[in-house]
């Protein structure tokens, strides 16, 4: 089962959760049962056409997952997934 790390910002979706959890075999398919279970994640994470928002960094044990292959990104036991909000600076 692979384990997401939710941060700060999107908290008071999973009910204040750190980390939660899926057994889905891509990262689209468990953003998408993410959302089932809490509602609003899917749209915070991904635009229209259900790729990864630009100013969201999702990583699979550390790699970049724009790197990988996107949405399409396998996922298998033990997998760190963990999503960044970018930072704006100035």
């Amino acid at each position: 089962m692979a384990h997401i790390r939710i941060p700060a910002p999107l908290r008071k979706l999973t009910n204040d959760q750190e980390i939660v959890s899926s057994d889905a075999p891509t990262l689209k398919q468990a953003i998408d049962a993410l959302d089932t279970q809490y509602p609003g994640l899917r749209e915070r994470l991904c635009d229209e056409a259900g790729q990864i928002r630009r100013f969201v960094n999702i990583y699979v044990n550390g790699e970049d997952v724009r790197f990988l292959d996107n949405v399409n990104t396998r996922l298998t036991d033990k997998d760190e997934v963990s999503i960044v909000p970018a930072v704006a600076g100035g």
